[in-house]
C-alpha cells in the first residue's frame, strides 16, 4: 500500500465513528422536551370552598393534572373570554383523549371574595362545562392561594357600575404532583389550548 492510500484509509477510519455518531442525532435518542415551567416556584397549599361551602384543599387533587385560572365573576370581558377558550380547548382535547381528560381538573379561583360568594362562583363555573370547579374563600384564603401561584390582583376604583379588579390572566397547567408544567395559550384559541394539553397530559 503506498503512502497516499494509507493516509486515505486512516482518514476514513477516523471520520467513520464521528459520522455514525452524527447519524444518530435527531432520532428517538434525543432528550424529551422539558416543561416550560419546570422548577418554577408556582403552586402550593390552599384552603378554599366550593359552591356548596365545602372545604377544598390543593392536596385533594393529588394524582390529577390541574388547570388553574384566577379571575372574578363580575369581570366584564377578560375572565369569561379566557375561561371560555380554556374550557373549549379542554372539551376538544377530551373529545380525542377521553381517558387523559378524565385525569384533569379545571379550577377557577375567585380573586373577588367580597362579591363572589360560593353560590355565585358555582353559577359562573356551571356556565363553562364540562367539570369546571369554582372556588372562593375569605380574603385571607384567596390571598394565600394567589400568592402560591404568583397571581396578581388588586381592587380598582369604585365606579357607577361597581368596581373592577385588576389581575393577571394566566391559565396554569399543573401536574399530578402539583408541579407547574406550562401556561395554556388561551390568547391563541381553543385549538392551541387543546394542542398544549395533548403535549403534556399523558
Amino acid at each position: 500500500m503506498n503512502r497516499r492510500a494509507m493516509i486515505a484509509r486512516l482518514l476514513t477510519l477516523a471520520v467513520l465513528p464521528l459520522s455514525l455518531l452524527l447519524a444518530g442525532c435527531g432520532g428517538p435518542s434525543q432528550p424529551a422536551e422539558r416543561p416550560p415551567l419546570e422548577g418554577a416556584a408556582i403552586g402550593g397549599p390552599f384552603t378554599l370552598v366550593d359552591k356548596d361551602r365545602q372545604t377544598v384543599t390543593w392536596e385533594q387533587f393529588g394524582g390529577q393534572y390541574r388547570i388553574v385560572y384566577f379571575g372574578y365573576t363580575f369581570c366584564p370581558d377578560a375572565c369569561p373570554t379566557d375561561v371560555g377558550v380554556m374550557m373549549q380547548g379542554f372539551a376538544r382535547f377530551a373529545k380525542d383523549h377521553a381517558a387523559e381528560a378524565g385525569r384533569i381538573q379545571p379550577i377557577f379561583i375567585s380573586i373577588d371574595p367580597e362579591r363572589d360568594t360560593p353560590k355565585i362562583v358555582g353559577e359562573f363555573a356551571a356556565a363553562f362545562p364540562p367539570r369546571l370547579l369554582g372556588l372562593t374563600g375569605t380574603p385571607e384564603q384567596v390571598a394565600q392561594a394567589a400568592k402560591a401561584f404568583a397571581a396578581y390582583y388588586a381592587k380598582g376604583k369604585p365606579t357607577a357600575g361597581g368596581y373592577l379588579m385588576d389581575h393577571s390572566r394566566i391559565a396554569y397547567l399543573m401536574g399530578p404532583k402539583g408541579e407547574p408544567i406550562s401556561m395554556l395559550p388561551v390568547d391563541k384559541g381553543a385549538d392551541a389550548v387543546a394542542a398544549e394539553l395533548a403535549k403534556w397530559v399523558k
